[in-house]
C-alpha cells in the first residue's frame, strides 16, 4: 500500500506530508482548498508527462515523492522491472520513488535512489494504483472500454494472448501478400529496371577492391612520373649515386676504428654506425623494390580512370558509398528473383493468409466463449452492485455480438445497456444522461474489477460527486466494504462517505506572508467529527447530525 506521500512546492502546496494507513483513506476540504494537487501528485509518480507550470511560483524545482509497502507477491513482479531497467530491488518490502520538475522545464526521476524514467514509472503504475479521477467515468460510455473491462472480467489472459499473435501472423502475412502482388505493370517495371541494373553491374562487376584501394592505385598511377623521379633521386643519395651516404657512413666508420686504438668507446661506436649502414642498405633496396612496381605506362593510367569513372558512376545511382552499391546489388537479385517467380509466391502467399486467417478465427472463438460466458456474469454481478448503491429495481443486460470483420481486440462488439427504474427498456449506457447515475456504474464496476486486478491501491477523486443523501451513505458503505481487502484513497464532499473513513485528513487553504498555501492536517476523533460538521453545513444542528452519524 502507499504508506507516505511528500510534496515540495507543487502548485499552493509549498510543504505536506501525509501517511496513509491500511483501510479507507479520505481527504476532504473546501473546493479550491488544493486536494487534486495530492492527484496530480500521484499521477508524476506513476508516470504522467510533468508540466513545468505546476512548480510553485518564485521556487526552481517542484518535489514529490512517496513510499509503498509492497506485499512479497507485488514485490516479486515490482523487483523484475526493476532488474531489467538496472536498478537496486526493493530492500525491506519498501518501494521509493521521487521525481523533481525544475521550472526551466528539466526534471530527474530516481527509483530506489536509483536514476529511472517516466517509462519505468509507467510500467510500475498498473502494480501499484488504480486512480479514477471525474473525467474518467466517461470513458464508460466507450466501446473499447466496454469490451477491455469485460475482458479482464473474463480473466482470459491466455485467449487473449492467443488472439494477439494469431492477428500479428495474419497481419503480416497480409502486408506480405499484398506486397507480392500490388500492380502487374507496376511489377513489369520494377523487373524491367531491376534487370538493366543487374545488367550494369554484370558489365562492370564492382569489388570491394574498387574502393580506396582503386583510388590509391590510380592516384600512383597518375603520379607515376614525379614518384620515379623523387624515388630514384633518394636511392642515389643512399646508395647508387656519385657520392652515396653508405660510402661516407664507411669512411666515418673506418676513422672510428682509428679513434678506438686511442678511445675504447669509439669502438662501441664503430659498432652502432655498422648496425645503422647495414639499415641503411636494407631500406635502399625496399625502396628500389617498391619503385620498380610503379608503372609509368599511359594505358594503364587509362584503364584506372575508366575503371573509376564507371566505380563513380555506379556510387551516383546506387550510392552514395561503395557500401551501398554492393549491398543494392544484393537486393535487387532478390528483389529481381522475387518478381520472376511472383506468381507462385503470391500463390503461397495467399495460402499462408489463409492459414493465418483460419488461426484468428479460432481463436477469436475461444475469446468470444471466454467473454460470452462473463457476459452474463459481469451483467448480474453489476446489478447486484448497483441495487445495494440505490438502484433497488435497476437491470443492466450486457449485449455481446459477432463482427463480420475481426480487429486487433478480437471479432466482439459489446453494448453495456441500462434500465434504472422498473418498466423501463434498457439503454445503451451512452444514452443515459445523468452524471450521478453513470458514476455509481463505474463505482460498481471500480468494486468489482478491484477483485481481479489485484491493484493494491484505489484511489478514488469525488467518485461520489453529484449524489448525496442515502445513495452517497451507501457509496461510503462500499467503499468501506471494498477497502477491506485493497487500501482506498477518496477524495470526497460527501459526509456520508467521509464518515466511514480509517484514516482522515483535511485539506485547508490559508494565507501566510501574503502567500497561499494548502496544509494537509490528520484528523483525530474531534477534529473527524468538526470536519463532518463542516461538510454537513456547519452549525449546531450540523455536529449533532455528525454525532448522530457516527454513532450508527
Amino acid at each position: 500500500m502507499l504508506t507516505r506521500l511528500v510534496v515540495r512546492n507543487l502548485a499552493v502546496v509549498e510543504a505536506a506530508e501525509v501517511a496513509f494507513g491500511p483501510g479507507l483513506n479520505v481527504i476532504s476540504g473546501e473546493t479550491g482548498a488544493g486536494k487534486s494537487v495530492l492527484m496530480g501528485a500521484l499521477h508524476l509518480l506513476l508516470g504522467s508527462r510533468a508540466d513545468r507550470s505546476v512548480v510553485r511560483t518564485g521556487t526552481e524545482e517542484a518535489r514529490v515523492s512517496a513510499e509503498w509497502s509492497l506485499t512479497p507477491e507485488t514485490q516479486q513482479a515490482i523487483d523484475a522491472l526493476l532488474s531489467e531497467a538496472d536498478i537496486d530491488p526493493c530492500e525491506g518490502g519498501l518501494l521509493l520513488i521521487q521525481r523533481t520538475l525544475s521550472a526551466a522545464g528539466t526534471g530527474r526521476i530516481r527509483v530506489n535512489n536509483c536514476p529511472a524514467t517516466a517509462g519505468l514509472l509507467r510500467q510500475l503504475a498498473p502494480r501499484l494504483a488504480d486512480i479514477h479521477g471525474p473525467n474518467d467515468n466517461l470513458s464508460l460510455l466507450d466501446e473499447a472500454f466496454q469490451l477491455h473491462l469485460l475482458t479482464a472480467f473474463a480473466d482470459a489472459p491466455d485467449e487473449v494472448a492467443a488472439y494477439a499473435l494469431a492477428w500479428q501472423r495474419f497481419t503480416a502475412a497480409e502486408a506480405r501478400l499484398a506486397a507480392l502482388q500490388g500492380d502487374p505493370a507496376e511489377r513489369e517495371a520494377e523487373a524491367e529496371r531491376l534487370a538493366e541494373a543487374l545488367a550494369d553491374f554484370r558489365a562492370i562487376n564492382p569489388t570491394e577492391a574498387d574502393g580506396e584501394e582503386l583510388i590509391e592505385r590510380h592516384a600512383q598511377a597518375a603520379n607515376a612520373g614525379e614518384i620515379l623521379a623523387l624515388g630514384n633521386a633518394l636511392t642515389d643519395a643512399l646508395t647508387d649515386g656519385e657520392a652515396p651516404a653508405s660510402e661516407q657512413l664507411q669512411a666515418i666508420q673506418r676513422e672510428l676504428r682509428n679513434l678506438a686504438r686511442l678511445l675504447p668507446e669509439a669502438g662501441d661506436w664503430a659498432n652502432e654506425l655498422a648496425g645503422i649502414q647495414a639499415q641503411l642498405q636494407e631500406l635502399s633496396r625496399a625502396m628500389a623494390e617498391r619503385l620498380s612496381r610503379v608503372d609509368a605506362d599511359p594505358d594503364a593510367l587509362a584503364q584506372l580512370e575508366a575503371r573509376l569513372g564507371q566505380i563513380q558512376r555506379l556510387r551516383r545511382r546506387y550510392g552514395p558509398t561503395l557500401a551501398d552499391v554492393l549491398a543494392y546489388r544484393v537486393q535487387a537479385e532478390a528483389r529481381l528473383a522475387e518478381l520472376q517467380g511472383a506468381e507462385g509466391a503470391i500463390a503461397q502467399a495467399q495460402a499462408d493468409r489463409d492459414a493465418a486467417r483460419e488461426g484468428v478465427d479460432r481463436a477469436g472463438q475461444a475469446l468470444t466463449a471466454k467473454r460470452r460466458a462473463a457476459a452474463d456474469r459481469l451483467s448480474q454481478a453489476i446489478t447486484a452492485e448497483l441495487r445495494a448503491l440505490g438502484f433497488a429495481q435497476s437491470d443492466f443486460p450486457i449485449a455481446l455480438e459477432r463482427l463480420p470483420q475481426p480487429g486487433p481486440s478480437g471479432a466482439d462488439r459489446v453494448c453495456f445497456c441500462f434500465a434504472p427504474n422498473p418498466g423501463e427498456a434498457p439503454r445503451p449506457l451512452a444514452a443515459i444522461a445523468s452524471s450521478g447515475e453513470i458514476a455509481r456504474v463505474m463505482l460498481a464496476v471500480k468494486l468489482l474489477l478491484a477483485r481481479h486486478d489485484r491493484v493494491p491501491t484505489l484511489v478514488f477523486d469525488e467518485i461520489d460527486a453529484n449524489i448525496g443523501g442515502e445513495t452517497a451513505r451507501k457509496v461510503g458503505e462500499k467503499l468501506h466494504a471494498l477497502a477491506a481487502n485493497v487500501q482506498v484513497l477518496c477524495i470526497t464532499h460527501q459526509a456520508q462517505c467521509a464518515l466511514f473513513a480509517d484514516v482522515h485528513h483535511r485539506v485547508v487553504k490559508c494565507v501566510e506572508d501574503e502567500r497561499t498555501v494548502t496544509r494537509i492536517l490528520p484528523l483525530d476523533e474531534a477534529g473527524r467529527l468538526a470536519e463532518l460538521a463542516r461538510m454537513l453545513g456547519g452549525g449546531p444542528a450540523a455536529l449533532a447530525h455528525a454525532q448522530a452519524m457516527l454513532a450508527r
